[in-house]
């Protein structure tokens, strides 16, 4: 059963927002009446990033929400960070503002599918990218998310067989750079899918100072051609630290909008994407949330993620190996 499917009930009752009101002051009041703590993904718009308390990539956004002392978690995310949460926090109230922000990645992947590939291969364990939903990270071992998969996998016996879902692009970077042949499951991000190589090779003719970044869920083309390869938040970091001034930058876009504040007075270029009549390296699930859904959600405390105990319990042991085994990661 599916997130939608366990909480479609819980959706607040539509009702119009008072005219005139201060969003920003009303979320602030309601968060410090409700100690309610505000996490938010980097692909989030530009005013749920400024208004979060704690801002991060998936990583960081795991780890935060493992220590929180909130009461309520209020996650400006997909779902399945949402669902993230739920299982590190199971006594804590956790809900999203728009309980459709799901993720494409996530639905290329079902537990069940992952049962039968695992029947296939039995010597082997299996790593999930973090970017799936609760049923499949309990028929994982290990959890991982871009920033310390490469971290974790070269931790493993190099005899060990592995399994590797859902991002088929991202297990492929990952068997290059540490050596391995790992088994993978045939999932992408379609964001990340989009990015065109014919057209950012344009880019860098027409920017040719300008250093091509890329997020490892990229397809292969247009990583043998970036500067630099790494996850969203090291991607904010080699640009703030990098002496370049200008950057094209192929991952959702969401991200340029911290990078123009810490990196300030540097250019910062979107990737371009195959298709040229719309932003298509925005993803429309991470622009479900809005400032108006997020007041909504503090105001009724919904939509709630729920989840099945057993089912979080089998999670949990995958996500808490990540997290012991990432401890030396910033």
């Amino acid at each position: 059963m599916t997130i939608f499917e366990k909480a479609a009930d819980l959706l607040p009752a539509k009702g119009e927002i008072p005219e005139g009101i201060d969003l920003v002051e009303e979320i602030n009041r309601m968060r410090r009446e409700k100690n309610a703590i505000i996490l938010a993904h980097y692909y989030q718009t530009g005013d749920i990033q400024d208004i979060a308390d704690f801002l991060g990539d998936s990583l960081q956004l795991a780890r935060a929400a493992e220590k929180t002392n909130a009461d309520m978690i209020v996650f400006c995310g997909v779902h399945f960070m949402a669902e993230t949460a739920k299982i590190l926090n199971p006594a804590k109230k956790v809900v999203l503002p728009d309980l459709l922000a799901g993720c494409s990645l996530a639905d290329s992947c079902t537990d069940e599918g992952l049962r039968k590939l695992k029947k296939k291969h039995p010597d082997a364990i299996v790593i999930s990218y973090i970017n799936c939903d609760s049923g499949v990270k309990a028929e994982s071992d290990i959890i991982v998310t871009s920033s310390n998969a490469g971290h974790i996998i070269n931790s493993l016996p190099e005899e060990q067989q592995i399994i590797f879902a859902p991002d088929r692009n991202l297990g492929r970077y990952i068997n290059q750079v540490t050596g391995r042949s790992m088994i993978l499951w045939d999932g992408a991000c379609i964001v990340h899918e989009a990015f065109s190589l014919e057209r950012i090779a344009q880019q860098m003719l027409d920017y040719p100072r300008a250093k091509l970044i890329a997020h490892p869920e990229a397809r292969k083309p247009v990583l043998q051609v970036a500067d630099y390869i790494g996850s969203t938040a090291n991607l904010l970091d080699y640009v703030v630290k990098d002496s370049a001034e200008e950057f094209i930058v192929a991952t959702e876009e969401g991200i340029l909008h911290e990078m123009r504040k810490r990196a300030a007075g540097k250019k910062l270029i979107p990737a371009l994407t195959a298709d040229d009549k719309c932003n298509c390296s925005e993803c429309h699930f991470m622009k479900l949330n809005t400032m108006e859904k997020l007041y909504l959600c503090m105001k009724y405390e919904l939509p709630e993620i729920l989840m099945d105990e057993e089912i979080r319990i089998k999670a949990l042991r995958p996500i808490n190996r990540m997290l012991e085994l990432s401890k030396t990661i910033k």
